[in-house]
């Protein structure tokens, strides 16, 4: 499989810094490429996309060991990044998000908006297959495919 996503490593903790649970390191190597890209599309400055994920890894971080005991971590920490980004993107404003941003708001900004164009977002525009996408944001493989096809149809009936 090859590697669609950038990664940024991140140096080990200095002298004095703790160390952070292995468990969660694993977290942030798995997902952080992914959450990368995600950012990337709302975020389209680099820095500003990697600063709204490390706020989000910061506050997983801060929660993480009651993610740990809930019944979906991964769930919950794709509900954080989604948020920090929305939350970067609103303070941007359209001019500084995505093209088209003034027109089309950030998912999180539109009542009734269904969270499942983020997955739309997270295949047609990141390039992430359904397995991948339930990995991302913590659902079966099944329930991905058919978001995405309600998603497709709810799309295709406005055109």
């Amino acid at each position: 499989m090859t590697q669609r996503h950038d990664s940024t490593a991140e140096p080990p903790p200095g002298p004095g810094e703790p160390a952070v649970p292995l468990e969660f390191a694993a977290f942030c190597e798995l997902h952080r490429p992914r959450y990368l890209s995600y950012a990337r599309v709302w975020l389209p400055d680099p820095d500003r996309a990697a600063g709204a994920v490390q706020q989000a890894f910061a506050e997983i971080a801060v929660q993480w060991r009651e993610l740990l005991g809930s019944s979906n971590p991964t769930a919950h920490a794709w509900q954080i990044l989604r948020d920090t980004v929305g939350d970067h993107t609103r303070q941007s404003g359209p001019s500084a998000g995505r093209p088209g941003a003034q027109e089309r708001p950030h998912t999180q900004d539109r009542p009734g908006r269904p969270a499942d164009d983020d997955l739309a977002i997270l295949h047609y525009v990141v390039g992430l297959a359904a397995p991948e996408i339930a990995d991302v944001i913590g659902t079966d493989t099944a329930s991905v495919a058919g978001r995405l096809r309600r998603t497709m149809l709810r799309e295709a009936s406005g055109w």
